[in-house]
């Protein structure tokens, strides 16, 4: 970031009503009402201030009827973002937490006035409601698979593993870590068809052309040598059987993931596919999962393979 924009950035949140503003839409998407109810403020105020941050690409709004939905602009330049989110973290406020304690209860009004599923209408999936979880999604859509017998490399204390029990007829789960193997032991312990065992995603100790599903959920970031991991994957399927990868995009956030003990810094769909054929597969798929709207904006990459 030039210093020009930095000071344009810095400019457009010397006054605090912004501030409070970008903060409550940080959190939730409201309306120009409702944020000069929160804020105590009229609404022409309200918006001249909005159209400033829409302006700067700070907000950004969607219609849904006759009314204006404003919230924060997770999208753009993200050396701005670490910006404000620099000087957010770094206010404490009692006018801030004031807002933040009437907001529970603009959003009960919406509710009452328009029901909650308008509300939230063409933006569901960012919203809670009770009993719609992506655990409650997650359980029943797996009633409609069979997996046969799957290998779950890198499989962190057995959560994965969980799910997919009563859909297999086997599950093996190897990990590097003894504490997580015990603890994804004792989680997985009601499960007979599962086995939890320590190991090496780069040298298995597992007979090859064993299983029918192979999965390496976040397990390549951990590799330190991922072509070596991906061989191995392959050469314990069976034919026909599938491998899904996820990991994270190509990024330069080091000092974000090295408190997770991340090996490198994730991958791109050309090295995923290269991966993949290098190691015998055919490539199904390799896109995009996913991109966090929060910062650094996270991406997630999906490969599906088979072994022919």
């Amino acid at each position: 970031m030039d210093l020009a924009t930095a000071s344009s950035v810095l400019r457009l949140l010397a006054d605090p009503t912004r501030v409070r503003l970008l903060a409550l839409l940080e959190r939730e998407e409201l309306t120009v009402a409702e944020l000069a109810s929160v804020l105590h403020l009229a609404q022409p105020r309200v918006s001249t201030h909005l159209a400033k941050l829409k302006e700067a690409e700070l907000v950004r709004d969607r219609r849904a009827g006759v009314s204006a939905y404003y919230r924060a602009n997770s999208e753009g330049d993200e050396r701005q973002h670490a910006l404000i989110r620099s000087l957010r973290e770094s206010i404490d406020d009692a006018l801030l937490r004031e807002d933040a304690a009437r907001l529970p209860g603009v959003l009960a009004q919406r509710a009452r006035e328009q029901g909650w599923a308008d509300t939230v209408a063409g933006d569901m999936e960012r919203h809670y409601s009770p009993g719609r979880t992506w655990e409650t999604l997650t359980r029943s859509l797996l009633q409609l698979v069979e997996t046969g017998d799957v290998l779950d490399i890198a499989s962190g204390d057995g959560v994965t593993a969980e799910l997919l029990a009563p859909h297999a007829r086997s599950i093996v789960c190897v990990d590097a870590s003894e504490r997580v193997v015990e603890a994804a032991a004792k989680r997985l312990a009601p499960f007979g068809n599962v086995e939890v065992r320590s190991g090496d995603m780069h040298a298995l100790a597992l007979e090859a052309n064993r299983f029918d599903l192979v999965l390496m959920l976040h397990a390549l970031t951990y590799a330190e040598h991922p072509a070596k991991a991906m061989a191995e994957a392959a050469r314990v399927l069976r034919r026909g059987g599938k491998l899904l990868a996820v990991t994270l995009g190509k990024h330069d956030h080091r000092a974000v993931v090295e408190p997770f003990d991340h090996r490198n810094l994730g991958f791109n769909p050309n090295d995923l596919n290269k991966l993949a054929t290098q190691a015998g597969l055919d490539v199904l798929s390799c896109s995009r999962l996913s991109r966090e709207r929060k910062a650094p904006h996270f991406e997630v990459i999906s490969l599906l393979a088979r072994k022919p």
